[in-house]
């Protein structure tokens, strides 16, 4: 099952990049929603491919725990991710695109690919609501792309 979606961001292209790859910021806004996350890549502060994060959430009233992996950063194109939560893998590939000096349009798609019976279970009866999902995906995605934007015009 696959989601899609895409935002324009009134700031330059590098800019958005930057605060995409802010990964200590991002851990600081997940911890804020009561996931516990850590880096578990070895290495400094620096960005490279490869750096991953084990993320433990409640979900369904069960703990669940999650292992993101960067597997693709070209700066400032594009990021991917592998994520394993159970027989659950969800890749998300992330996109940037300068549509002038002042705007950039991200790109997001997410797809889930189950390994594992009761994987196919969840994702079989996720694709029942998959309207409700996307529309709740898109919404996150324009009110993450709208508080990136205020971030940055604030720093500016």
């Amino acid at each position: 099952m696959e989601f899609t979606t895409r935002e324009d961001i009134e700031a330059p292209l590098e800019q958005v990049f930057a605060q995409a790859t802010n990964f200590e910021q991002i851990e600081r806004q997940i911890m804020r929603r009561s996931i516990d996350v850590r880096r578990t890549s070895e290495g400094g502060a620096g960005t490279a491919r490869g750096m991953s994060w084990q993320a433990t959430f409640g979900f369904r009233g069960k703990t669940r725990t999650t292992d993101v992996t960067l597997t693709e950063y070209d700066p400032p194109n594009a990021l991917s991710y592998h994520a394993v939560s159970g027989g659950l893998e969800i890749v998300t590939q992330i996109d940037f695109v300068a549509l002038s000096r002042s705007r950039t349009r991200v790109g997001m798609k997410v797809e889930l690919l189950p390994k594992t019976l009761s994987a196919r279970l969840m994702v079989q009866s996720m694709k029942l609501g998959k309207s409700g999902i996307e529309k709740r995906f898109r919404v996150k995605m324009a009110e993450y792309a709208k508080e990136l934007e205020d971030r940055l015009k604030r720093a500016s």
